[in-house]
């Protein structure tokens, strides 16, 4: 019995090649059952999201290239051709990488909590499937609780590692509460939609999307309900804005030291908190120098993200402390497992040995003996044949030099002297 991982991720390929492996829900059940086919894969399980591709397998025999075969031929692949970015790991190296993977630690952006439902997902799928048994099983089920502890042991989460995240936890240190406020965002890149996402996330109930292409802050508005405009619309809306935060393309200014000032006087000198994070800068560096006025450029969102970053390394050490001693724990439970035939054993062959001597005793009463003597009779017999095979091993072990048989009988009796 082995586990053993085959996974193609975002450090071993490009884009192309993940892209060329993807499973996506619709063929994701046809995959699990034609690689159960093989009569040595007991279990199986596939994880595909856009930045890593992993088949986790319980096998029984030899496992020598039927997963890589099985890839390349369900993805009409040439053979071999995926080789040289294919991982594999085995046995406990297996449990550990897994344990990494849901805490995050493998993941492009260090300790983020998606992967750990897309694990979730791809658990459930293969118990939909019926390729998910006792050993995988366990072990997912495992790799849940140790990402839960690592989460709440640890502060692997708690520090933001991307800009649009950092812009909103910035804004949540000027601000207690951002209900009441407006955001106006300028733009409509990917760092634009992720800041307005956090925003809502974040409880703001008003937020202003400008863009030059009218069509594009409306598809963002959408989703965080907020309101559209164009880019030359924004003197008219600057005033209620209490955040603002800008990512075009423009290699000019948007928002001058004058129009500001013209803000802020309408707005009673309450102040307005703005992060330029474009490159070329979309708010002229003069505007920081008035009152008021908290302004933040992408460079000061580096500074904290990769802060942040180093804070979330030394979280990831500790962590890694932790799935250490939980893949002992884990490697363990198997070892356990190994015993269980024999426990089986043991207990069935001293069921039969008691009822044999039961319907002995049995008849015995029958025939008029007396109940004390056939109970002594009984017991002792009982003893006699429990202990018979395991006290001449005993004896044979004292011609073995180095046979550990008495020492291991010690322990199991929990003979103390």
């Amino acid at each position: 019995m082995q586990f053993v991982i085959h996974g193609i991720s975002h450090n071993t390929a490009p884009i192309k090649i993940l892209e060329s492996i993807t499973f996506n829900k619709d063929i994701l059940p046809t995959a699990l059952n034609s690689l159960k086919q093989h009569p040595n894969i007991i279990e199986a399980v596939v994880i595909s999201t856009c930045n890593r591709t992993e088949i986790y397998c319980h096998f029984n025999g030899d496992y020598d290239n039927i997963v890589k075969l099985w890839l390349h031929k369900f993805h009409d692949l040439a053979p071999n051709s995926l080789t040289d970015f294919l991982y594999e790991y085995e046995g406990s190296d297996a449990i550990r990488h897994l344990l990494c993977v849901a805490c995050g630690l493998d993941s492009m952006i260090l300790g983020e909590p998606q992967i750990l439902g897309q694990l979730k997902s791809a658990y459930n799928q293969a118990l939909n499937a019926n390729t998910l048994g006792k050993y995988l099983g366990r072990l997912f089920q495992h790799a849940f609780t140790v990402a839960k502890l690592v989460r709440t042991d640890t502060s692997i989460g708690n520090s933001s590692v991307s800009v649009a995240f950092a812009a909103v936890s910035l804004a949540k240190q000027i601000f207690s509460d951002l209900a009441d406020l407006t955001a106006l965002l300028i733009g409509a890149g990917e760092t634009i939609k992720l800041t307005a996402q956090h925003l809502r996330d974040n409880g703001i109930n008003h937020i202003i999307i400008a863009n030059r292409t009218i069509g594009k802050a409306r598809d963002i508005a959408s989703q965080v309900h907020g309101y559209p405009i164009r880019l030359d619309d924004i003197p008219l809306y600057l005033e209620k804005a209490d955040i603002v935060i800008s990512s075009t393309a423009s290699q000019l200014p948007i928002l001058d030291r004058g129009l500001i000032q013209r803000a802020l006087k309408k707005r009673k000198r309450r102040p307005i908190f703005m992060i330029d994070i474009a490159v070329p800068r979309d708010i002229e560096p003069e505007v920081g120098n008035l009152e008021d006025i908290y302004l933040y450029c992408v460079d000061d969102l580096h500074r904290i993200v990769e802060k942040n970053l180093q804070s979330r390394r030394n979280a990831a050490q500790q962590a890694g402390i932790i799935i250490d001693n939980q893949v002992e724990n884990f490697v363990g439970w198997l070892k356990s497992q190994d015993a269980v035939p024999v426990i089986c054993s043991i207990r069935a062959n001293a069921k039969l040995e008691s009822e044999q001597l039961l319907i002995k005793a049995l008849k015995q009463l029958d025939n008029g003996a007396l109940p004390e003597q056939v109970m002594r009779n009984f017991a002792r017999s009982l003893t006699n044949r429990l202990l018979h095979e395991p006290s001449r091993q005993l004896n044979q072990s004292g011609l073995d030099i180095d046979n550990n048989l008495i020492d291991v009988t010690r322990r199991l009796f929990n003979i103390k002297d």
